[in-house]
């Protein structure tokens, strides 16, 4: 039995082994070839992205650049007395453009500088259509530079600016004028672009002379950089390879005001990643494969034996959560044992399981504990200053969660307050919490204006944020002699203002993008002038989301009327009577979502105690 065990695993291992090797190098070549695909889209969405903003670049510079001429020349005209042809026509020379039509009330060209075009109604055009809305409110329009409706052959921009004596007056110039303008400003917009690390922006104009390159050949052909085809035989938009300044690249073009627009990225440059992954990624292959290779081996060459099925039965049923299950196979002494010995572990799993859920218990009280008292939590916190009073609480749905407040002051005069909430819930939200609380804190302190508190923490907090958490705030600075709040709205539940004659408002804004949502975001302040006497209450959805058990919501309609009936009771009282109306409310029905809130009373400017 033992050389026939010793036989059947020799053949089995052999054929493992082949095995291991034929997946090892099938995966290997999918990677490749994925990864392949995959470096060459993100190339090719790189090349797509810079031309769009090079594409918006230039159109911008063209129409302000059009809508500059024509404020001029309608400047002239609100000065003249008699609008006519002879009038256009010198103001055709004197500001260098071809076409300029005066269009009245109604829509119907009343002067130009083509004769035929007087009495055109501008509604039966498709093209010159679109200048009615400058009789429906619009103050000035701006079309792309294209073919003209009447001649293909002739391109041609057209502007237009509403008269201060009704209707509007239409420029356009042509091609050469266009080109004359703009050249201005093409010349120069590739010299700092980069796509990626090495690849450029090449902009030809419709002769194919470059216009603008990073590598200084204004003025020649484009064929000096390698690109030689025919635009018209590749689709705008479509990836294509050429070799450019002697360098095999990914290319894209896309025609706009009269330009052609080349993006162009070295094929190593996109190859880079994929090679770093393939390499790292075979690696891990390796030790995947062989950790395999070995753990099968093991395993077969152990269990191959018919009563093992048995036992698997036995073990499936406790692996499925029925831990009272017993393992009886007892054909031999080595399955009597192992039936012995499987069933001391279940017994002592049993064990284990409950000691860790009270450990686990423990150690989530005392993680509630550190967080809670991360937070003010001596109220007043400040008995010398009587200039406002202040109060808050958060009660959590789990023993940890991601809702928090803070205040604080960043100068003598200058207290910060605000109240937060993490998505989800648990550990992961309580950790994200704490980040978000001191980064926070952290530039507030430093000196920063909100705003750009706002900006810096959610830059840091963007960082590697790869569970894709965020965080609402709301935020503000209070000079404590003045009562003018600045504020931030990152998202959050507006606050709640109860006015000194009782009557409550929710203290709209325009809200801000959460933090950690997304990169890139400026944060803008607001203002807020408080009153002698007027409240602020701060609170997160854990309020007016909660759910009675007819799932009902208390809403914020409820807080409000709930604000409004309070009467003579400090910051104190007015939490606690808010948190037993929502507890009154939801009644037996479990807290589903952490509740915090603050509670701030503007006293007016007093002395210190």
């Amino acid at each position: 039995m033992k050389n026939k065990k010793q036989k059947i695993s020799g053949i089995f291992r052999q054929w493992l082994l082949v095995l291991v090797i034929v997946a090892f190098l099938a995966t290997t070549v999918f990677l490749w070839v994925f990864q392949t695909q995959l470096s060459k889209n993100n190339a090719v969405q790189l090349l797509s992205l810079n031309i769009s903003d090079v594409k918006e670049d230039i159109i911008d510079a063209s129409d302000k650049n059009l809508l500059k001429l024509s404020y001029q020349i309608a400047d002239e005209l609100n000065k003249s007395e008699n609008i006519n042809s002879e009038l256009l026509a010198e103001l055709t020379q004197k500001y260098d453009v071809t076409e300029i039509n005066c269009v009245n009330n109604a829509g119907i060209i009343i002067a130009s500088t083509y004769p035929y075009f007087l009495n055109y109604d501008m509604r039966s055009g498709v093209q010159s259509a679109e200048f009615m809305v400058l009789l429906s409110g619009e103050k000035e329009y701006v079309q792309s530079y294209q073919p003209v409706s009447y001649d293909a052959s002739i391109s041609r921009k057209y502007g237009g600016v509403v008269l201060e004596n009704g209707g509007f007056v239409q420029v356009g110039y042509g091609a050469e004028r266009f080109q004359k303008d703009i050249d201005e400003f093409v010349i120069g917009v590739t010299h700092n672009r980069h796509v990626g690390e090495n690849g450029s922006i090449i902009i030809v104009d419709e002769k194919g002379n470059i216009i603008s390159d990073r590598y200084g050949n204004e003025g020649q052909n484009i064929g000096v950089t390698g690109i030689c085809f025919d635009t018209s035989e590749v689709p705008e938009r479509q990836n294509f390879t050429a070799k450019v300044y002697g360098e095999s690249c990914f290319c894209m073009h896309q025609v706009t005001e009269g330009y052609h627009i080349f993006a162009v990225m070295p094929k190593i440059e996109a190859a880079l990643s994929r090679n770093v992954s393939v390499c790292i990624t075979t690696i891990m292959q390796l030790i995947v494969f062989a950790s395999l290779f070995i753990v099968i081996f093991y395993l077969v060459k152990r269990l191959v034996v018919d009563n093992i099925y048995r036992v698997n039965e036995s073990l499936s049923d406790i692996t499925a959560g029925n831990l009272n299950t017993t393992v009886d196979v007892r054909s031999s002494i080595e399955f009597d044992a192992l039936s012995n010995d499987i069933n001391a572990t279940v017994n002592t799993l049993k064990k284990y399981i409950s000691e860790a859920e009270a450990r686990i218990d423990a150690e989530l009280a005392f993680a509630k504990a550190i967080q809670h008292s991360a937070l003010p939590s001596v109220f007043p916190p400040y008995p010398n200053r009587n200039e406002f009073e202040i109060s808050a609480a958060m009660y959590t749905a789990k023993e940890v969660g991601g809702d928090f407040y803070d205040f604080y002051f960043v100068d003598e005069d200058t207290l910060a307050f605000l109240v937060a909430d993490v998505s989800g819930k648990g550990i992961p939200a309580a950790m994200f919490m704490m980040t978000s609380k001191t980064l926070l804190k952290s530039y507030a302190e430093s000196g920063m204006d909100i705003e750009q508190v706002f900006t810096t923490a959610n830059e840091k907090l963007c960082e590697s944020n790869d569970a894709g958490m965020f965080v609402t705030v709301w935020m503000g600075f209070l000079d404590t002699k003045t009562g003018m709040i600045s504020f931030v709205n990152a998202g959050h539940n507006p606050p709640v203002i109860k006015h000194i004659d009782g009557s409550v408002t929710t203290l709209k804004s325009r809200a801000n993008f959460v933090l950690a949502g997304m990169e890139g975001i400026r944060y803008s302040k607001n203002e807020y002038q408080l009153e002698k006497g007027d409240v602020i209450y701060l609170y997160t959805d854990g309020v007016t989301e909660a759910m009675d058990i007819q799932n009902e919501l208390y809403g914020e309609s409820r807080l409000l009327d709930v604000l409004q009936k309070i009467e003579n009771l400090d910051t104190r009282g007015i939490c606690d009577e808010i948190k037993n109306d929502v507890d009154s409310f939801v009644g037996e029905v479990p807290q589903f979502d952490d509740i915090t809130m603050l509670c701030f009373k503007f006293n007016g400017e007093g002395e210190a105690e």
